[in-house]
């Protein structure tokens, strides 16, 4: 496994330069716990939802979708969405401001009962969230699997990503990067594999000082896609 120096050069020499590979990278921190505290649980729940919605479908079709999607589950009011009935449901399956899947509809129900849940145990769902430490993304990821509904694999990266979380996406590019790097054989399935990809970035973080987003972000550029 190269010293991050070496892979942050490889992902410049593939961008035009130093410079140019920081201008990519100046959006590359994340929100601070802090800021992450301060989002409305229901944010949370609607960005959990999106995420869904958008795995395996057309993202563009989402975001055209996504004020029917507001208006349809009460603003993603995590009390209101907790109580949602059977009939509710069925009756959302049929709205056509909405993409109507039945499967995915339910873990809006499902998710606000988890985030209520955490709510519970931590004051607020934002607040669990923004406790968890940087360098133990799989635990998280392990707990969204676990917990919330259709939360596994990649769309819990993007949730965690796009919701402000410093945090690494296993793409197709990170991971032929850490392939490279020796760090794992193959796509990330097992707990060892997972193991392996968050001390190669923990090892990367100390190396740098970088953020695991910018780390993220820098090994899929040194694929030279």
């Amino acid at each position: 496994m190269r010293h991050f120096d070496e892979i942050r050069q490889m992902a410049a020499d593939h961008k035009g330069g130093m410079d140019a590979l920081d201008a990519l990278l100046t959006d590359s921190h994340g929100k601070t716990a802090k800021q992450l505290a301060a989002i409305p649980d229901d944010r949370w729940l609607s960005l959990m939802t999106k995420c869904i919605f958008q795995a395996g479908f057309n993202w563009k079709v989402i975001e055209t979708k996504w004020p029917g999607f507001e208006a349809a589950f009460n603003g993603f009011d995590v009390a209101k969405c907790a109580f949602l009935s059977d009939e509710d449901l069925d009756r959302l399956a049929t709205d056509k401001s909405i993409v109507r899947n039945p499967q995915k509809i339910i873990t809006v129900r499902d998710n606000a009962i988890f985030l209520r849940e955490l709510a519970g145990e931590h004051g607020s769902a934002a607040a669990f969230f923004a406790a968890w430490p940087a360098d133990d993304q799989i635990g998280l990821l392990e707990v969204l699997k676990a917990r919330a509904s259709r939360m596994g694999g990649n769309t819990a990266q993007y949730f965690l990503r796009f919701i402000g979380r410093d945090s690494f996406i296993l793409s197709r590019d990170v991971t032929a990067a850490l392939i490279r790097e020796g760090v794992v054989d193959k796509q990330v399935t097992s707990k060892a594999a997972w193991r392996a990809v968050q001390d190669a970035f923990n090892t990367w973080a100390a190396q740098s000082g970088g953020s695991m987003t910018q780390i993220s972000r820098t090994l899929a550029m040194s694929v030279g896609n």
